[in-house]
């Protein structure tokens, strides 16, 4: 049971939750989740990107800023960004400033644009199939996955930046195309 933590509610839950409120909301409110639509999965690409190589916590203490910053993620005004818009966003303490991470977001939105049929579709053709058993515990959740590497591989193919495997995996736990709840979480009563 140290994979899972009880919190003062009662409710036991995957351990990683602890330490901060803005993971617990996550944990219980967002993550295994799923999530479709071209704009909502355009942001949760955006974040995992700006996250590599960060602690996810400080994504999620931005996410306002990033929202405010990007447009709330629009793909379309995303991808009208321009070089005066970098420069703005490199000034925004309320992001991540990292100019190849801001660069290549805008030129995400511009390649998302693009797919046919819409990046949304593209993600979820990489979900596995439900019906996976329910890790146990965090030494069951891997940090990439077959499918997480064939998406990245495509993204990539297609030309999006900073989406390698495990930044594939992360999103696909983020949006809900994997649910890694572990047994005995009390988010984790949707079957797999």
């Amino acid at each position: 049971m140290s994979d899972l933590i009880v919190g003062d509610d009662g409710l036991a839950r995957c351990a990683w939750s602890a330490g901060a409120p803005e993971y617990r909301a996550y944990h219980d409110e967002e993550w295994g989740t799923p999530l479709r639509g071209d704009d909502a999965l355009f942001e949760r690409v955006s974040l995992e990107a700006f996250q590599s190589g960060l602690s996810w916590i400080t994504i999620l203490r931005k996410r306002p800023g990033f929202r405010a910053a990007f447009a709330g993620f629009h793909l379309e005004t995303v991808a009208a960004f321009g070089p005066a818009d970098v420069e703005r966003l490199l000034a925004d303490a309320g992001i991540v400033r990292n100019r190849s991470k801001i660069e290549a977001t805008l030129h995400n939105a511009r390649v998302a644009l693009e797919l046919p049929g819409g990046l949304s579709a593209l993600l979820w053709s990489y979900a596995p199939p439900p019906g996976r058993r329910r890790p146990a515990s965090r030494a069951d959740v891997p940090a990439t996955s077959e499918a997480s590497v064939a998406m990245a591989k495509a993204l990539k193919k297609r030309g999006l930046r900073f989406v390698g495997p495990t930044t594939a995996y992360a999103l696909m736990q983020a949006t809900g195309m994997v649910d890694d709840h572990l047994a005995g979480c009390h988010v984790a009563v949707r079957p797999l």
